[in-house]
């Protein structure tokens, strides 16, 4: 059983950073994507950024790109989230999820199997 934690959330003003981090536990072979994904109040979550852990390759929103980096420390079991550049649009909650596959379908939610409890990121104008 694969365990997700999350955490690094807060609130910032546009322009600022943050970091977070999803901690795993358990049984996770190389070969999972493994995604931060974001939902908005009052909208439909939507995967911000992903990563193949075999790979390494990266994926993001267009909305992020140049702007969030995703990445992970195979020693320490965590994945990364920084978020340089943020905007009130960037508000919501963030989830660190997983999958085991490629992440050929990392834009589809319905997809990853694993979630954390997500961290509350809030970006003020």
């Amino acid at each position: 059983q694969v365990q997700l934690v999350e955490s690094g959330g807060g609130s910032v003003q546009a322009g600022g950073s943050l970091r977070l981090s999803c901690v795993t536990s358990g049984t996770m072979y190389s070969g999972y994507c493994m995604g931060w994904i974001r939902q908005a109040p009052g909208k439909e979550r939507e995967g911000a950024a992903a990563l193949y852990v075999r790979g390494g390759n990266t994926y993001y929103h267009d909305s992020v790109k140049g702007r969030f980096t995703i990445s992970r420390d195979n020693a320490k079991n965590t994945l990364y989230l920084q978020m340089n550049s943020l905007k009130p649009e960037d508000t919501g909650m963030y989830y660190c999820a997983a999958y085991e596959g490629t992440c050929a379908s990392w834009t589809l939610t319905r997809f990853y199997d694993y979630w954390g409890q997500g961290t509350q990121v809030t970006v003020s104008s």
